[in-house]
């Protein structure tokens, strides 16, 4: 099996040797699938898509978009009008975060080259420069697209319930909570991310 990131191998060792309920979840549901995306403007606007909607959902508005888009550019977008953008199910909102992106790209306001040279914090902070882009998208977009190997979303749901059944706690973890629980997972928080995604829709209930 190919690895998913250069560094996975020695994130699993780490991982291993740090957590016990994380090595024995690992042995039970094996390790996660190979998951990536481009670093684009499109990624990006999928991320927008994706929020408060369902997986399904998103995914039927990002191919109904690229039909719509005469490409897959900046531009590309800014020539919808909102007609174009309700009938492939954008809401209102999503059209003005949509717009701001194609606009901070455009005007270099936000440069995805220089995202790849920014630390992990300041990367964050120039995408939720951007309206609808805020901590949680930025940090997908650092784990998925930049594979940035300490990234830890802790505002995510699905992260959130597979942490407390890792763990066996009897109420779900607050983010901040998340957080210290991933402390000793540093550096390769990303990939503990990655396997409790994994472990949220493999392992039994």
């Amino acid at each position: 099996m190919a690895e998913e990131v250069p560094w996975a191998q020695a994130a699993r060792r780490h991982l291993v040797k740090v957590d016990p309920d994380l090595a024995a979840a690992l042995a039970a549901v094996g390790p996660p699938p190979r998951r990536s995306s481009p670093a684009s403007f499109m990624t990006l606007l999928d991320v927008i898509i994706s929020q408060q909607v369902s997986k399904g959902a998103a995914g039927a508005i990002s191919a109904r978009l690229r039909q719509a888009m005469n490409g897959s550019k900046p531009r590309d977008f800014l020539g919808l009008d909102d007609a174009a953008l309700s009938m492939v199910g954008f809401s209102r909102a999503k059209m003005v975060y949509g717009r701001d992106l194609a606009m901070a790209i455009s005007q270099g306001r936000l440069s995805i080259a220089t995202l790849r040279r920014l630390e992990d914090e300041a990367a964050i902070a120039a995408l939720c420069a951007v309206k609808g882009i805020g901590r949680w998208s930025a940090e997908v977009f650092l784990l998925f697209a930049l594979e940035r190997p300490d990234i830890m979303p802790a505002q995510d749901l699905a992260l959130i319930v597979a942490a407390q059944r890792l763990k066996g706690l009897s109420a779900r973890p607050k983010p901040r909570e998340l957080l210290q629980l991933a402390e000793p997972w540093r550096p390769f928080r990303s990939y503990a991310a990655r396997f409790l995604w994994h472990y949220y829709r493999a392992a039994p209930l």
